[in-house]
């Protein structure tokens, strides 16, 4: 277990704390709120993983599905990057984690979800919380400079990038049954969601060359798939077939789709629709497409755990859109005291930068 947190940890600074990094005028804060989020994410999750702290002894076991269950929190940011004050960004991490937990809980103990596949919808409601938040905020200006990446941004996500890569299989692992399969399916969908990233943006790009935005999402996308049956595909190929369709839905999708946000009066800043949304909802239907394949030989009737399945799916995603909405109309109280427009993407509304310092 130790070890698992290690890993999950490493996702969570390393890999998220550069993924996010991509924005010209914003890697400080970036990377130094993302910091903050996660400290405050996990120790909000351990409080709510030990609902009845004062009665039971924490254990480390519990420590690494609480480090899980803040990339939900993470993945939320990701959309609304650069458009919020940290007090906001608290505020909604307190928030998150709360309704994410209470979604779970119903998950597993009303709709019959396994732990693992419960925690797996940690992409899911991540990636929609994030965007019904963003909806409530105004869209920057697409001219925008600050609303933009360099060279050497786009490297520093792309390190990120590399971060996750390498740690996703023992995210995956964590609360799986076969932990070795869940590790070994991971590694392949990953690989083939990859090598498909750059197939797939070369083939799209009117030039043929390679977009860093679509080999940083896509070569994810396989690992966002497969967690939910890493443990329970039996047949290489399949998990790699996954892997390919996930980064075909990863490139395609934002290639076809990132129209079609604006007219929801929704910005994705980080792409998280794309890098965790979509390909969570396509590994989810094909858990529950591998599910019914394993128990359709062995019960007589199978409508039931279908339905469950399918309603576990909807029900976290409902959850997700409808607090995702209150909790942004709540972040745009004068209270919070929301940063305008025209100061998005900006560092220096919170940090000190001593080469701009005017001297006296």
């Amino acid at each position: 277990m130790r070890l698992y947190l290690q890993d999950v940890s490493h996702m969570l600074i390393f890999g998220f704390g550069f993924f996010l990094t991509f924005l010209k005028r914003y890697s400080f804060s970036s990377t130094g709120f993302s910091l903050l989020i996660v400290i405050l994410g996990v120790q909000c999750s351990i409080l709510m993983e030990h609902v009845s702290v004062l009665l039971t002894e924490i254990s480390l076991s519990g420590i690494p599905g609480a480090a899980m269950s803040t990339v939900a929190v993470v993945i939320s940011i990701g959309a609304v990057l650069g458009k919020m004050n940290p007090m906001q960004s608290i505020v909604m991490v307190v928030v998150e984690i709360v309704v994410f937990y209470v979604s779970r809980w119903i998950n597993i103990y009303l709709l019959q979800a396994s732990s693992h596949v419960s925690m797996m919808h940690v992409h899911l409601f991540g990636a929609y919380f994030g965007l019904a938040v963003s909806s409530r905020f105004s869209e920057p200006s697409p001219r925008s400079e600050k609303n933009a990446s360099t060279p050497r941004s786009d490297l520093l996500s792309m390190l990120g990038t590399l971060f996750l890569w390498v740690f996703w299989p023992s995210f995956n692992s964590v609360l799986a049954v076969e932990k070795d399969r869940a590790i070994f399916n991971t590694c392949l969908a990953l690989a083939v969601s990859a090598v498909a990233a750059f197939a797939f943006s070369g083939l799209i790009t009117k030039d043929g060359k390679f977009r860093m935005t679509h080999i940083r999402r896509a070569a994810l996308a396989g690992g966002v798939t497969i967690g939910f049956a890493a443990d329970s595909i039996k047949h290489p190929w399949i998990a790699m077939i996954l892997g390919l369709l996930a980064s075909a839905i990863s490139v395609l999708g934002s290639f076809c789709l990132q129209s079609c946000l604006p007219t929801l009066r929704t910005h994705d800043a980080s792409g998280v629709h794309f890098t965790f949304g979509l390909p969570a909802v396509f590994g989810a239907l094909a858990e529950v497409v591998f599910f019914v394949m394993d128990i359709q030989t062995k019960l007589p009737s199978i409508g039931n755990e279908v339905l469950l399945s399918i309603g576990a799916l909807c029900f976290t995603i409902s959850v997700a859109l409808i607090t995702g909405l209150i909790t942004g109309l709540i972040l745009n109280f004068k209270l919070w005291k929301p940063i305008p427009v025209s100061k998005y993407f900006e560092d220096q509304m919170y940090w000190e930068f001593p080469h701009l310092a005017v001297g006296f």
